[in-house]
């Protein structure tokens, strides 16, 4: 696969709130170094401007890989096995069958050319550096840019150290943080030069200890800063502490800092370590709200934190959040452990994170559905913290039994099935075989490793949910379990989905579980109408599933009833309604980002395409859907068999071998925002200030020959002109649509010829 063919990847740099000094020629060797290695490191200490670095570099060499630049932040981890998880989950990447992550991410890096940007890698070193060199020997146009206190130690690698900053980049630096601080403290004619380099002298003119010092400027004037900042790191680099000198001050520089707080400032930061990422005041507030602090006191404290530039605040579309620094988090980890206090606080963490869960479970099918994809998104880490801490510590596993499978659908949008499914069976093993919430977990279970296409375990974690459930009478797992093999009968296209998919939707109306009811109706709907060809019960189920969901915004089962509902009309029924139901579906998808969802609603689009005789855009769609099904990780073989290949092979035999490839490539080939308005049918957008130039009728003939795959001399040959005036329009075709290629011009000819 081309480049060309894949939708391009893109980490968007964070605005920079905060201006950007010195390391021109740091920015210089690292743009040099990543134009012949595949692999730079940016090395120092913590503190130096690794990261910022890195970014500032990002901005201004994005536009030389083609397939875009990913920026992974590995500080949210701490198990070294999931690091090859994370940098899945930022390729967008969803659980693929049969596959580890890090065999899918080499699968889907394999031939793209991108930017890699690991951040953080130090405390995963191990793992960081088996999997970059994974990456380095399966991915030929991979280049690496990661950050770290300590090198990979990889044949091939660049190590770039990151020095601290000069005298006068460090003065300027606390001069503009000073003054953003308080305008008056930092420029007044009292400040000497003098003073404010020995100040940045004996910071090492480390950025992070020079931020914090000028954070001090309210209270404290820069000869009393330097007077303070002196005695302190004298006092703390001749304790035992041993490594480098910088690493040294850094440490000395933060317990300043942090001797600056109020005691219960510093019992706030501490509790606070506990968050992986990011959080906001409400789990702030639960997690820090003791021992002589109440929760209308936590706002206050953080406040506090934020004045001392111990805390980051982060604007959220679901509002405000905080994060910490990582080598202030581990700061505050070590006091923590030094107060005896980190189980506790665990627990407070774990028992935030567990009824946050329970309450996303509550409200999913209502109108805050695409808050609760947010909100579960944005604390993905603390989740996988709270996890962690629950199957590690003894006669706590039950909880994670309890939050990963609340919401379950949660997982099968952001298509983590395998990680929910990992979560699951090490919760299962470390819980007694009585645990109330166990069968509930196989079913669960059973669930994410039918997706990733396991039969066999499905078959095993079935069975012993279904023993369980015999054995407590335990009538919701017996319905779950059933709902369980009716989905696995549906895939396997075996005509017990039927039956077993009418008398699971008993079940669960008979146990007033209107939710769990929606996917069976799903699958008795679809079921119904191929293997009985009834389409009156096959309308009755999916219309009573469409009106189960509610008109108060839920998306996730209301764009499934709606693909229910086209793959029903598609293939019986009426096409008019089938493509009203996948447009309207695909929209829905698009707003909660149900990636999973969008593959098959595209592909859904193909069919109907198909069936209306534009066997053209069907291959079109078949083009984009591949993209999409690749992404997540499923094989639309194995999820959509029936209709599927029945219409592939339906418009490749109408249009021919060639047409039909040459318009899939166009559509794989599609950028993803011009994709999308092509299955929705609506007309390329184009950013704001940027119009199209019209084609002349002769350049529109002859873009029409280039999409049909013909070269400059075969077009020549069929216009009866010179090969140079061909060369030449095709020059001014690639110009006036802003295009670098001719199989973008494929793709705009079968975006536009209808």
């Amino acid at each position: 696969m081309s480049s060309a063919s894949t939708d391009r990847l893109a980490t968007p740099s964070p605005a920079e709130l905060t201006s950007y000094v010195g390391r021109r020629d740091e920015g210089a060797d690292v743009r040099r170094l990543l134009g012949k290695a595949r692999l730079v490191t940016l090395s120092g200490p913590g503190g130096v401007g690794k990261t910022r670095l890195a970014w500032r570099v990002v901005r201004d060499v994005a536009r030389a890989f083609p397939d875009g630049v990913v920026f992974v932040e590995l500080a949210e981890v701490r198990d070294g096995a999931l690091a090859a998880n994370l940098v899945a989950d930022r390729l967008g990447l969803h659980d693929r069958s049969g596959l580890s992550p890090m065999r899918q991410v080499l699968d889907h890096l394999r031939n793209r050319a991108l930017l890699l940007v690991l951040d953080n890698c130090e405390h995963l070193i191990d793992a960081c550096a088996e999997f970059v060199a994974a990456v380095l020997t399966d991915c030929p146009k991979i280049v690496v840019l990661a950050t770290s206190r300590q090198s990979f130690a990889l044949a091939g690698e660049h190590v770039l150290p990151v020095p601290p900053l000069p005298v006068a980049d460090a003065v300027r630096l606390f001069r503009e943080r000073a003054a953003a601080a308080w305008p008056e403290a930092a420029n007044g004619a009292s400040v000497s030069e003098e003073t404010l380099t020995e100040l940045c002298d004996r910071l090492d003119g480390l950025p992070l200890a020079i931020e914090l010092a000028a954070a001090r400027i309210r209270s404290l004037s820069p000869c009393q800063i330097l007077d303070r900042l002196t005695s302190r790191l004298t006092l703390l680099t001749s304790g035992l502490r041993t490594g480098p000198e910088r690493h040294k001050t850094l440490r000395a520089t933060i317990d300043w800092s942090h001797d600056l707080c109020s005691p219960s400032e510093q019992s706030v930061w501490a509790r606070l370590s506990v968050f992986v990422g990011s959080f906001d005041l409400e789990a702030a507030q639960q997690v820090c709200a003791y021992d002589g602090i109440g929760e209308e006191s936590v706002l206050e404290l953080i406040e506090g934190l934020l004045d001392k530039s111990v805390l980051i605040r982060r604007q959220q579309t679901d509002g405000v959040r905080f994060q910490m620094l990582e080598s202030l988090r581990e700061y505050g980890q070590e006091r923590l452990d030094q107060a005896g206090d980190r189980g506790r606080v665990s627990r407070l963490h774990r028992d935030w994170m567990a009824r946050l869960v329970e309450q996303a479970d509550d409200e999913w099918v209502s109108g805050r559905q695409p808050y609760w994809i947010e909100r579960l998104g944005h604390d993905h880490a603390n989740l996988r913290a709270a996890l962690s801490w629950s199957v590690s510590e003894p006669d706590e596993a039950g909880a994670a039994l309890r939050m990963a499978v609340r919401p379950i659908e949660y997982w099968l949008l952001r298509g983590l099935a395998g990680e929910a499914g990992t979560w699951l069976d090490r919760a299962l093993a470390a819980t007694p075989e009585e645990h109330p919430d166990r069968a509930r977990a196989l079913c669960a279970s059973a669930l994410h490793t039918l997706w990733q296409g396991n039969q066999e375990k499905m078959a095993r974690l079935v069975s012993q949910a279904e023993s369980l459930a015999e054995k407590k009478a335990d009538e919701p797992s017996r319905a779950r379990a059933m709902h369980v093999r009716s989905f696995a009968a549906m895939l396997a296209i075996r005509p017990e989905s039927v039956d077993l998919a009418a008398a699971t939707c008993a079940a669960f109306r008979a146990l007033g579980e209107t939710r769990a009811e929606l996917h069976p109706l799903f699958i008795h709907g679809v079921s119904v109408a191929y293997r009985d060809r009834d389409l009156d019960a096959a309308r009755r189920s999916l219309q009573r599933m469409s009106e189960l969901t509610g008109a108060d915004g839920e998306s996730f089962y209301r764009a499934m009833s709606l693909f229910g509902q086209a793959m029903v009309e598609v293939a019986f029924g009426d096409v008019a309604v089938a493509v009203e139901a996948a447009t309207e579906a695909l929209r829905l998808d698009l707003r909660v980002g149900n990636q999973q969802g969008i593959a098959y609603r595209t592909d859904a689009l193909a069919w109907v395409a198909d069936r209306q005789g534009d066997h053209v855009r069907a291959a079109t769609l078949f083009g984009i859907a591949a993209t999409r099904w690749e992404r997540i990780g499923l094989a639309p073989e194995f999820a959509a068999s029936l209709p599927h290949a029945k219409h592939t092979a339906a418009a490749r035999a109408a249009i021919g071998d060639t047409r039909f490839d040459r318009a899939f490539d166009a559509g794989r080939a599609m950028p993803a925002d011009e994709a999308v308005n092509y299955a929705l049918g609506e007309p390329a957008r184009k950013p704001d200030g940027v119009t199209e130039k019209k084609l002349t009728t002769r350049e529109t003939e002859i873009a029409k020959l280039v999409a049909k795959g013909l070269t400059n001399r075969d077009i020549a040959a069929r216009l009866v002109i010179s090969q140079r005036t061909v060369d030449s329009h095709v020059e001014h075709i690639l110009a006036k649509l802003g295009f670098g290629n001719r199989t973008q011009i494929a793709a705009w000819v079968a975006g536009h010829g209808r």
